[in-house]
Formats: structure tokens, sequence, C-alpha cells
């Protein structure tokens, strides 16, 4: 998450605690309007604690499995 605070600081010309502000408000907004579990998956990725196939992938592949007939 660190070099997405530095990144989001340096494009918008903010100081790193306003980055970190405004992708947490980003992340919030996330939660909120993503269904299940999802958006806390999210919120982990983003943050660095876990890999893509291990949340959000992980859990789209398992609640489309009987869409598909699996």
């Amino acid at each position: 998450m660190e070099t997405m605070i530095k990144t989001v600081a340096e494009k918008s010309n903010i100081s790193e605690s306003q980055a970190k502000i405004a992708i947490d408000a980003v992340i919030s907004f996330l939660k909120d309007k993503m269904p299940g579990g999802i958006g806390a998956q999210v919120e982990t990725f983003i943050k660095g604690n876990s890999s893509p196939s291990e949340t959000v992938i992980g859990t789209i592949k398992e609640k489309t499995a009987g869409v598909f007939g699996k």
C-alpha cells in the first residue's frame, strides 16, 4: 500500500498523509458497494495482506461455480 500512497501523492501533488486518507476513502466506498465479503477482501488485497487468488478471484470463482454447472 505504501507504493500506492506514494503514487497517489506524486500524481495528485498532495502529501502522503492526504493520499492515505484519499485511498482509505476509496476503499471504504468500494467495501460499501461490493456484495458480501468481497469488499473486505479487496481491502485486504489493496493493503497488501494477501494475493488476489486468495481473495477476490477465489471468491468470484466460488460464487459463480453454480452458474456454470460446476
